[in-house]
């Protein structure tokens, strides 16, 4: 088969099974619902892989077909395409792998839930609307998945809709969204207007060109053209990746299922943000005051949300943090220039978080839906399954060497240190910083939930058992993908793989600086134990052993003493108080003010009630002419009469 028709399988298969679940599911046994659902991604997955072998043998050169011309305005085409490359080949096995997994692991997760049916609708609904985001050759078809993984995120994340806290969680992911949705908006339609064009092919063969228009916002003021675009399509990447400040979303959208944490919070839906940005290289390397802009956002929320994670709770909530810090790091990668780092990041992050939401998710199911850890401990006995393969995820994580997050991260620490870009220094140490504080928070959530004395009650410890196999099984399958996945560095990172994918300016030469120190990635295993990130990461865990472990009285004691840092971190930086008490309520209170002044007193008042009221009160004095005596009517003929009388006396 063709590269062509396995592309249209690949996006039609999940999409057929979200339908036919979805409009027939009334009719349907529930284990035909995720039969048919998990038929359909398995084939994407398939095909995928065909897809993937097909490039291999043609050394990965671009593949661009364009499927079906929606609409043509004035030689301005609007069509459905395919671009078929390394870069969309490696997005879409992870997005099927890890999709087919979710779908799996749902079986044992949603069993009991009554909306079972329309779960795996949703989710394989998801599988496609993401496949047709990273397939797409165009930016209308880029937009249309754009907004489609939004939508089924909200309805995904307000699964649970009989909940206030749900249904509050999917309007804020929603609204959020928004925000960066119009900046990327924007961005498409400058790219529109400036090269009458929405085809990657024609815009990234234009762009050049761009370098030399200006926008002028004001009198006085005027900014780079290429600029605007890229920070307004960085802008949409702020609020689908969850970076600062358009993060607040992804933390509330664990109310959610947890196979939809592991779906389009850890593998998927969030990475569409970085996935844009690599896409988009030829258009970022002309600008580098947007690098900057990529690069400092990047670090801040690297950092900043690496360290409210340490003080969370939840399981899930640890967890959703750590997304938002390694999605930090991505963006980090891409200000530097480094796209391919982000991209492996991206891949070798995909089977690592997707591991520990899975596991946070059997010990929620284990624990009869419990989520906090202070609440959990010595489970280790109870769930080796779930103990190990958390223990694999969690190393993974903190980037221990030979663990897939190891050659990721440790690559990004390297890249932004060789970065000459202006404050590439300071995000050096916020992210060498992050190492420690990933390490601290990973261990606290690893050695508070497993290890430790039970903190339940006896009744509840003594029904604590391994889950399934079928949650069990996708949690062994990522665990081995946890560890080896980061062995293909050397073709993706410092081989040709993203070659044809990926463009790099001459003068954005980081990777070239680092493939002259790589060699192999045995080596690189070898050095990484001797590195500054190391020995960071060894002092986060000896800190988190030794609070949570061998001394657990340490966090009480000097709670005092950190009292302040704990304020700020755990409101979050008042992010979610400037957000909910700032702006929404100025404007409901705007909104209140216009209803009384529009509403009730201009529209009610003045228009629809005033005009009543002067017609009644006009008409209850002339009301007064009509009293039906004789003499007032003849009184009033004679007083015409006379004004009549006059009129035409002074005309003459």
């Amino acid at each position: 088969m063709s590269i062509l028709q396995l592309s249209l399988i690949t996006v039609i298969a999940p999409l057929l099974g979200s339908v036919v679940v979805g409009l027939f599911g009334k009719w349907l046994a529930r284990s035909h619902a995720h039969i048919i659902t998990i038929g359909g991604v398995t084939i994407s997955l398939v095909s995928s892989g065909l897809i993937f072998y097909q490039l291999l043998q043609t050394e990965f050169a671009p593949q661009n077909f364009s499927v079906y011309e929606w609409a043509e305005i004035g030689g301005f085409s609007l069509g459905i395409g395919f671009l078929i490359d390394s870069l969309t080949a490696i997005m879409m096995i992870v997005v099927t792998s890890v999709s087919l997994m979710v779908h799996i692991y749902t079986i044992g997760y949603m069993h009991e839930d009554p909306g079972y049916k329309r779960f795996f609708s949703y989710i394989s609904l998801f599988t496609f609307s993401m496949l047709m985001l990273v397939m797409s050759n165009n930016f209308l078809q880029l937009f249309f998945g754009w907004e489609a993984v939004g939508l089924v995120s909200y309805l995904l994340i307000g699964f649970w809709y009989t909940r206030p806290s749900a249904v509050l969680a999917n309007i804020k992911a929603f609204l959020v969204n928004r925000v960066g949705d119009f900046g990327f908006l924007l961005g498409i339609a400058a790219i529109a207007a400036t090269t009458n064009s929405l085809d990657y092919a024609q815009v990234f063969s234009v762009a050049p060109n761009l370098t030399e228009s200006t926008l002028k916002v004001t009198d006085s003021l005027e900014v780079p053209l290429i600029t605007f675009i890229c920070i307004a399509l960085f802008v949409g990447a702020m609020g689908k990746s969850a970076q600062v400040p358009l993060h607040v979303w992804l933390p509330d959208s664990m109310e959610g299922p947890t196979p939809i944490s592991a779906l389009i919070h850890a593998a998927t839906m969030v990475t569409a943000g970085i996935f844009m940005v690599a896409r988009m290289s030829p258009l970022f390397e002309l600008s580098e005051t947007a690098l900057l802009f990529i690069m400092f956002v990047g670090a801040i929320t690297a950092f900043f949300m690496g360290l409210v994670a340490m003080v969370q709770d939840d399981i899930k909530k640890v967890v959703a943090y750590s997304t938002l810090s390694q999605l930090g790091y991505m963006t980090v990668a891409l200000g530097v220039s480094a796209y391919s780092l982000a991209i492996f990041h991206l891949y070798t992050h995909a089977f690592f978080k997707a591991l520990l939401f899975l596991a946070a998710g059997s010990v929620i199911i284990a624990m009869h839906h419990e989520q906090d850890i202070r609440k959990m401990g010595g489970l280790w006995k109870r769930m080796p399954v779930t103990y190990v393969t958390s223990l694999i995820g969690t190393l993974a994580l903190i980037g221990f060497p030979a663990f897939s997050g190891f050659f990721s991260k440790e690559s990004i620490v390297e890249a932004v240190h060789l970065s000459e870009l202006p404050g590439a220094n300071y995000v050096y140490w916020m992210v060498l910083s992050g190492v420690f504080v990933t390490a601290f928070y990973s261990l606290r959530l690893f050695l508070l939930v497993f290890h430790g004395k039970p903190r339940m009650d006896e009744e509840t410890y003594s029904h604590v058992h391994e889950t399934p196999k079928v949650v069990t099984v996708p949690l062994i399958l990522l665990a081995i993908c946890s560890v080896f996945a980061g062995y293909a560095i050397e073709p993706m990172v410092y081989g040709d793989f993203f070659a044809a994918s990926i463009h790099v300016s001459e003068q954005h030469g980081v990777m070239e600086k680092m493939a002259s120190h790589f060699h192999g990635a045995l080596a690189m295993v070898t050095h990484g134990f001797m590195t500054t990130a190391f020995l960071l990461l060894l002092a986060g865990v000896a800190l988190a052993w030794l609070c949570y472990s061998l001394a657990p009285g340490i966090p009480k004691l000097v709670a005092p003493v950190f009292a302040l840092p704990n304020y700020i971190l755990t409101r979050k930086y008042g992010f979610d108080w400037l957000y909910i008490k700032g702006f929404a309520r100025l404007g409901v209170g705007i909104g209140k003010a216009a209803s009384a002044l529009g509403d009730r007193i201009l529209i009610d008042g003045l228009m629809v009630n005033g005009t009543a009221n002067l017609v009644r009160g006009v008409s209850s004095q002339l009301r007064k002419f009509q009293s039906g005596y004789l003499y007032q009517y003849a009184f009033a003929m004679i007083i015409g009469l006379l004004g009549l009388l006059t009129f035409f006396y002074f005309q003459i």
